[in-house]
Protein backbone atom coordinates (compact mmCIF):
# COMPACT_ATOMS: atom_id res chain seq x y z
CA UNK A 1 0.00 0.00 0.00
CA UNK A 2 1.44 3.12 -1.06
CA UNK A 3 2.12 6.25 1.52
CA UNK A 4 1.09 9.56 0.32
CA UNK A 5 1.70 13.01 1.58
CA UNK A 6 -1.32 13.75 3.97
CA UNK A 7 -2.59 17.43 3.43
CA UNK A 8 -1.31 20.13 5.40
CA UNK A 9 1.71 17.50 6.44
CA UNK A 10 5.08 18.01 5.24
CA UNK A 11 7.68 14.69 6.04
CA UNK A 12 6.71 11.85 7.96
CA UNK A 13 3.70 11.50 10.59
CA UNK A 14 4.36 12.01 13.92
CA UNK A 15 2.14 10.85 17.16
CA UNK A 16 -1.53 10.46 16.87
CA UNK A 17 -1.11 10.77 13.30
CA UNK A 18 0.87 8.54 12.64
CA UNK A 19 -0.57 5.71 14.66
CA UNK A 20 -4.24 6.39 12.96
CA UNK A 21 -2.77 6.19 9.71
CA UNK A 22 -0.79 2.95 10.41
CA UNK A 23 -4.03 1.69 11.77
CA UNK A 24 -5.82 1.92 8.34
CA UNK A 25 -3.27 0.26 7.04
CA UNK A 26 -3.19 -2.81 9.56
CA UNK A 27 -7.53 -2.83 8.98
CA UNK A 28 -6.40 -3.20 5.17
CA UNK A 29 -3.76 -6.04 5.45
CA UNK A 30 -5.82 -7.62 7.99
CA UNK A 31 -9.26 -7.70 6.36
CA UNK A 32 -7.48 -8.97 3.60
CA UNK A 33 -5.93 -11.70 5.49
CA UNK A 34 -9.07 -12.64 6.84
CA UNK A 35 -10.73 -13.33 3.65
CA UNK A 36 -7.70 -15.53 2.45
CA UNK A 37 -8.49 -17.71 5.37
CA UNK A 38 -12.36 -17.29 4.74
CA UNK A 39 -11.48 -18.99 1.48
CA UNK A 40 -9.20 -21.52 3.12
CA UNK A 41 -11.58 -22.21 6.07
CA UNK A 42 -14.61 -22.98 3.61
CA UNK A 43 -12.60 -25.09 1.12
CA UNK A 44 -12.08 -27.08 4.46
CA UNK A 45 -15.44 -26.84 5.91
CA UNK A 46 -16.78 -28.34 2.35
CA UNK A 47 -14.77 -31.26 2.69
CA UNK A 48 -15.85 -32.09 6.45
CA UNK A 49 -19.66 -32.26 4.90
CA UNK A 50 -18.69 -34.08 2.18
CA UNK A 51 -17.18 -36.87 4.26
CA UNK A 52 -19.95 -36.54 6.97
CA UNK A 53 -22.20 -37.15 3.99
CA UNK A 54 -20.04 -40.21 2.96
CA UNK A 55 -19.96 -41.62 6.75
CA UNK A 56 -23.83 -41.67 6.63
CA UNK A 57 -24.34 -43.09 3.14
CA UNK A 58 -21.49 -45.72 4.52
CA UNK A 59 -24.48 -46.58 7.69
CA UNK A 60 -27.11 -47.05 6.19
CA UNK A 61 -28.94 -50.48 6.36
CA UNK A 62 -28.11 -52.01 2.89
CA UNK A 63 -24.71 -53.61 4.20
CA UNK A 64 -22.82 -56.08 2.37
CA UNK A 65 -23.36 -59.77 3.94
CA UNK A 66 -21.16 -62.97 2.04
CA UNK A 67 -22.58 -66.12 2.99
CA UNK A 68 -25.31 -64.75 5.40
CA UNK A 69 -22.78 -62.70 7.21
CA UNK A 70 -21.61 -58.85 6.91
CA UNK A 71 -18.26 -58.56 5.47
CA UNK A 72 -17.45 -56.15 8.61
CA UNK A 73 -13.43 -56.47 8.29
CA UNK A 74 -13.60 -53.91 5.13
CA UNK A 75 -16.49 -51.52 5.96
CA UNK A 76 -14.52 -51.42 9.54
CA UNK A 77 -11.15 -50.47 7.56
CA UNK A 78 -12.84 -47.87 5.50
CA UNK A 79 -14.54 -46.34 8.79
CA UNK A 80 -11.18 -45.99 10.32
CA UNK A 81 -9.81 -44.00 7.18
CA UNK A 82 -12.96 -41.93 7.00
CA UNK A 83 -13.17 -41.09 10.64
CA UNK A 84 -9.39 -40.33 10.68
CA UNK A 85 -9.50 -37.80 7.36
CA UNK A 86 -12.60 -36.06 8.98
CA UNK A 87 -10.72 -35.34 11.97
CA UNK A 88 -7.81 -33.91 9.94
CA UNK A 89 -10.13 -31.91 8.12
CA UNK A 90 -11.89 -30.71 11.48
CA UNK A 91 -8.13 -30.02 12.97
CA UNK A 92 -7.41 -27.98 10.03
CA UNK A 93 -10.66 -25.94 10.07
CA UNK A 94 -9.85 -25.44 13.81
CA UNK A 95 -6.45 -23.77 12.86
CA UNK A 96 -8.57 -21.51 10.46
CA UNK A 97 -10.67 -20.07 13.32
CA UNK A 98 -7.63 -19.77 15.89
CA UNK A 99 -5.71 -17.72 13.26
CA UNK A 100 -9.05 -15.89 13.16
CA UNK A 101 -8.77 -15.21 16.29
CA UNK A 102 -5.67 -14.17 16.73
CA UNK A 103 -6.78 -11.56 13.75
CA UNK A 104 -9.96 -10.17 15.80
CA UNK A 105 -7.71 -9.71 18.85
CA UNK A 106 -5.18 -7.01 16.72
CA UNK A 107 -7.92 -5.79 16.09
CA UNK A 108 -9.45 -5.22 19.64
CA UNK A 109 -6.03 -3.70 20.63
CA UNK A 110 -6.32 -1.15 17.59
CA UNK A 111 -10.24 -0.57 18.73
CA UNK A 112 -8.75 0.42 22.68
CA UNK A 113 -5.35 2.22 21.22
CA UNK A 114 -7.71 4.61 18.71
CA UNK A 115 -10.56 5.55 22.12
CA UNK A 116 -7.10 6.19 24.44
CA UNK A 117 -5.84 9.01 21.48
CA UNK A 118 -9.37 10.43 21.99
CA UNK A 119 -9.51 10.35 25.80
CA UNK A 120 -5.87 11.95 25.40
CA UNK A 121 -7.18 14.63 23.15
CA UNK A 122 -10.03 15.29 25.48
CA UNK A 123 -7.82 16.31 27.97
CA UNK A 124 -5.68 18.17 26.15
CA UNK A 125 -8.00 19.88 23.64
CA UNK A 126 -11.39 19.48 25.97
CA UNK A 127 -14.82 17.73 24.73
CA UNK A 128 -14.83 19.45 21.51
CA UNK A 129 -11.26 18.30 20.44
CA UNK A 130 -8.31 19.68 18.73
CA UNK A 131 -9.74 22.74 16.30
CA UNK A 132 -8.38 21.42 13.03
CA UNK A 133 -8.38 17.01 11.79
CA UNK A 134 -5.50 15.12 11.66
CA UNK A 135 -6.19 14.14 8.03
CA UNK A 136 -8.97 15.64 5.57
CA UNK A 137 -12.37 16.12 7.51
CA UNK A 138 -13.01 13.28 10.63
CA UNK A 139 -12.39 13.92 14.10
CA UNK A 140 -10.08 11.99 15.64
CA UNK A 141 -13.78 10.44 16.91
CA UNK A 142 -14.86 9.38 14.19
CA UNK A 143 -11.94 6.71 13.73
CA UNK A 144 -12.84 5.44 16.83
CA UNK A 145 -16.04 4.80 15.88
CA UNK A 146 -15.33 3.45 12.57
CA UNK A 147 -13.03 0.72 14.07
CA UNK A 148 -15.18 -0.23 16.60
CA UNK A 149 -18.01 -0.87 13.99
CA UNK A 150 -15.44 -3.52 11.96
CA UNK A 151 -14.33 -5.03 14.91
CA UNK A 152 -18.18 -6.24 15.97
CA UNK A 153 -19.00 -7.08 13.04
CA UNK A 154 -15.74 -9.37 12.89
CA UNK A 155 -16.31 -10.19 16.63
CA UNK A 156 -19.54 -11.66 15.78
CA UNK A 157 -18.37 -13.64 12.31
CA UNK A 158 -15.96 -15.36 14.41
CA UNK A 159 -18.40 -16.26 17.37
CA UNK A 160 -20.60 -17.66 13.88
CA UNK A 161 -17.24 -19.36 12.76
CA UNK A 162 -16.73 -21.02 16.28
CA UNK A 163 -20.38 -22.33 15.96
CA UNK A 164 -20.15 -23.49 12.52
CA UNK A 165 -16.86 -25.72 13.78
CA UNK A 166 -18.41 -27.27 16.44
CA UNK A 167 -21.48 -28.51 14.72
CA UNK A 168 -20.28 -29.45 10.71
CA UNK A 169 -19.18 -32.69 11.34
CA UNK A 170 -21.85 -33.67 13.73
CA UNK A 171 -24.47 -32.54 11.73
CA UNK A 172 -26.41 -35.81 9.70
CA UNK A 173 -29.06 -33.27 8.27
CA UNK A 174 -27.86 -32.67 4.70
CA UNK A 175 -29.64 -29.26 4.37
CA UNK A 176 -28.62 -27.99 7.59
CA UNK A 177 -25.05 -28.65 6.80
CA UNK A 178 -25.75 -26.30 3.37
CA UNK A 179 -26.86 -23.44 5.49
CA UNK A 180 -23.37 -23.76 7.48
CA UNK A 181 -21.61 -24.00 4.33
CA UNK A 182 -23.45 -20.84 2.80
CA UNK A 183 -22.82 -18.84 6.62
CA UNK A 184 -19.23 -19.57 6.31
CA UNK A 185 -19.03 -18.60 3.00
CA UNK A 186 -20.95 -15.03 2.51
CA UNK A 187 -20.46 -13.89 6.59
CA UNK A 188 -23.45 -12.59 7.25
CA UNK A 189 -22.26 -10.19 10.02
CA UNK A 190 -19.64 -8.92 7.79
CA UNK A 191 -21.76 -6.44 5.10
CA UNK A 192 -21.46 -4.19 2.76
CA UNK A 193 -21.21 -1.25 4.49
CA UNK A 194 -18.08 -2.56 6.22
CA UNK A 195 -16.13 -2.56 2.81
CA UNK A 196 -17.44 1.03 2.52
CA UNK A 197 -16.33 1.68 5.99
CA UNK A 198 -12.72 0.46 5.19
CA UNK A 199 -12.42 2.18 1.82
CA UNK A 200 -13.10 5.60 3.78
CA UNK A 201 -10.80 5.02 5.91
CA UNK A 202 -8.08 4.84 3.58
CA UNK A 203 -9.44 7.49 1.64
CA UNK A 204 -9.39 9.85 4.76
CA UNK A 205 -5.99 8.80 5.84
CA UNK A 206 -3.84 9.05 2.65
CA UNK A 207 -3.73 5.56 2.00
CA UNK A 208 -6.02 6.09 -1.45
CA UNK A 209 -5.94 8.90 -3.72
CA UNK A 210 -9.12 11.59 -3.59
Amino acid sequence: MSESTTPGKKGNLTGSARKLKDDAADWHNLILKWERLNDEGSTIATKIVNLGLSKKSDLEPDVVMEGGRLAAGDISEDMKRSNQELEEECVKLQDVVEKMANMLSKMEKMVHAERGICELEAFQYGETGRAAPLFHTWSTQQFAEVSSKLYESYKQELALKKTILQELAHTANADLSMVYLSSWLYQPYIEDSGKLLLESLLLETGHRPL
